[in-house]
């Protein structure tokens, strides 16, 4: 399926966006609310489970912004759509995993939109920047997410200088999960998907509800949350015929059948 910018092509329960915008898959603000409405929908179908977010192309992922259309007159605190810009990173409520296939250029705005995910595959052509400092401007949202995924030392270095990185650095430095051969990245994403669909999808929204919830909480509040079921994933989890299967499964040796209930 085409949406002007943004391709969904849905693989059973695995939803692959594809960023679609020559020449460079930049996003705008009509591609931003273009993939609120994507990921939005995404979110609310009880029948797709996990995501793949890539770039059209073998040469960029996404540099971010569409400077042309801020040329243009759009403003950068413009109305980016439900999920804020991207589509991702303040969309309420997505509770199912995200897997980014990094297929080359990821910069500024691109590498905030792949921070939005919750495994990072990269090609090993790929490269990542914050190269806002050069503008004079900053990278809010990577501000505020990378010194919480790598070392603060390499973090702030990236943010100071905006120099490129390459895929394997990224690696090194805990930043993408695996390098790939750029013909093997999206048929790896899907097997990481086939994966994740297979595994218990109520157990992923707690996992990824709590962990939002816990990066403002005090380590023993959020346990306490978790323990009175104050989350509601953790109420439905907690209350759930999966859990009872997974108990059930364990003790016959068998594999679960999840229902998602």
């Amino acid at each position: 399926m085409t949406n002007n910018s943004v391709v969904t092509d849905r693989r059973g329960v695995v939803l692959q966006v594809t960023l679609d915008r020559p020449k460079a898959n930049a996003i705008d603000v009509a591609t931003s609310r273009e993939l609120g409405e994507v990921f939005a929908e995404f979110r609310d179908d009880p029948e797709l489970r996990i995501a793949i977010i890539t770039g059209a192309g073998d040469k960029f992922f996404c540099p971010g912004w569409d400077l042309k259309a801020a040329a243009e007159g759009e403003a950068v605190d413009s109305d980016y759509g439900v999920g804020g810009f991207g589509g991702l990173q303040e969309l309420p409520n997505l509770n199912k995993p995200v897997i980014a296939a990094v297929n080359g250029i990821c910069c500024g705005g691109g590498l905030e939109w792949a921070l939005s995910a919750d495994i990072i595959l990269a090609a090993e052509h790929a490269t990542f920047a914050l190269p806002e400092i050069n503008s004079g401007t900053i990278a809010d949202a990577a501000t505020l997410k990378l010194p919480k995924r790598i070392p603060w030392h390499i973090a702030m270095e990236l943010l100071f200088t905006g120099r490129w990185m390459e895929a394997a650095e990224a690696h090194r430095w805990g930043l993408v999960n695996e390098v790939i051969p750029p013909e093997q990245l999206l048929e790896r994403a899907h097997e990481l998907a086939a994966t994740l669909a297979e595994g218990p999808p109520l157990v992923f929204a707690a996992i990824k509800e709590v962990s939002r919830a816990a990066e403002n909480m005090r380590f023993q509040d959020a346990l306490d949350a978790i323990t009175s079921r104050q989350f509601p994933t953790i109420d439905t989890l907690y209350s759930s015929e999966d859990q009872l299967e997974g108990a059930r499964a364990f003790a016959e040796k068998r594999k679960p059948q999840w229902k998602g209930r």
